[in-house]
């Protein structure tokens, strides 16, 4: 297995959903891709199968906030001050879609301790919701309202939250490691009735957390990103070859892909 490992930066939402897909569609039986990447402007992300009717593209607009369709599954999130990964890699007859889901949240796990030692006490949760009942309920139209089995939680609360799309023989997970509370102003961006945006903001007060708020510090972007490598690199076992975002762009001829 081939392993690498791009930075793509900060670009806007349509960019980064491209590239995701784009590393799936390319991603061969013997590689592995770790992306890490922001989002300028911020971005209000619907999981695959939701639809937009709740969601003010009005005051998006009027905020300078980009509005995109994920690949994956899940609900709404707004991308601001956070770090997001992705991970595409094939399937196999050694890790389901299932192991390759908690490999990657150890690998991160693994990342957070290595970037401040207070993270240690990070974990993974044990318990899988009742998403199909969840999904339903208007109050949980934001995805940090609620956590999957093994997505990262600190202190009881949800640190990074990720979703995951099997595209053929290829797994294309990727998620958010929350940095800064922006992306609790999610309901004001939300047309739910105003008891409904109450739960909400509850919710996601009382279910999320994010690395200021735990370390009480601001987060140095270019240390988390290494820091979250090399997790990867011990976890895996390997050293990644990094490769520059345009290399790839180059290859795949992104603009007749309409992804620039």
């Amino acid at each position: 297995m081939k392993y690498y490992y791009l930075n793509s930066g900060a670009h806007t939402g349509k960019f980064n959903m491209d590239f995701d897909i784009a590393l799936a569609e390319h991603c061969k039986e013997n590689e592995f891709y770790f992306r890490l990447y922001t989002w300028q402007p911020y971005c209000l992300s619907l999981g695959a199968n939701q639809n937009d009717s709740m969601i003010n593209t009005t005051k998006l607009q009027e905020h300078s906030i980009d509005l995109v369709q994920r690949p994956s599954g899940g609900k709404a999130i707004l991308h601001a001050q956070e770090l997001t990964y992705s991970v595409v890699c094939p399937t196999s007859t050694s890790f389901t879609p299932q192991q390759i889901y908690r490999q990657i949240n150890e690998a991160l796990l693994c990342g957070l301790e290595l970037y401040d030692e207070r993270l240690k006490t990070a974990e993974m949760e044990h318990v899988q919701p009742d998403f199909r009942n969840l999904f339903h309920k208007q109050e949980n139209v934001a995805c940090f309202s609620s956590s999957a089995k093994n997505e990262l939680k600190f202190d009881h609360k949800k640190l990074i939250g990720s979703a995951q799309r099997k595209m053929g023989s290829v797994v294309l997970q990727h998620g958010s490691l929350l940095c800064g509370t922006f992306h609790k102003r999610i309901t004001e961006f939300l047309t739910c009735d105003a008891n409904t945006l109450q739960l909400i903001q509850n919710d996601l007060e009382e279910k999320t957390i994010e690395l200021e708020t735990v370390l009480q510090e601001q987060v140095n972007y270019e240390r988390l990103e290494k820091a979250l490598l090399t997790g990867f690199e011990q976890h895996f076992s390997t050293k990644f070859e990094e490769l520059l975002p345009q290399q790839f762009i180059d290859t795949l001829h992104f603009e007749e892909m309409n992804i620039l």
